[in-house]
């Protein structure tokens, strides 16, 4: 995959906490799967879907590091819903 130039983030803008689905390509195995003990995951249409509560911005790209390092293609991440 070729580098890409990305734009630094505003400081002033935090990602609140929140509940995340994340889209993985294929099924994930049990030892996958137990790289993400607080989320929990479903088959859907051949891809595992991770769901669960993510505190901040460091969490979901601890979340994303974690896939990527596990050689996982990462298909969606996004936030369901904000928690308050």
């Amino acid at each position: 995959m070729p580098a890409r130039y990305v734009e630094r983030q505003d400081d002033r803008v935090a990602t609140l906490p929140g509940l995340y689905a994340i889209r993985i390509r294929g099924r994930l195995g049990a030892n996958a799967l137990s790289a993400f003990p607080t989320m929990g995951s479903e088959v859907e249409g051949g891809d595992t879907v991770l769901t669960g509560p993510l505190e901040d911005r460091s969490a979901v790209f601890g979340v994303v590091a974690q896939i990527e390092a596990l050689g996982l293609e990462l298909l969606e991440l996004r936030q369901l819903r904000a928690i308050a």
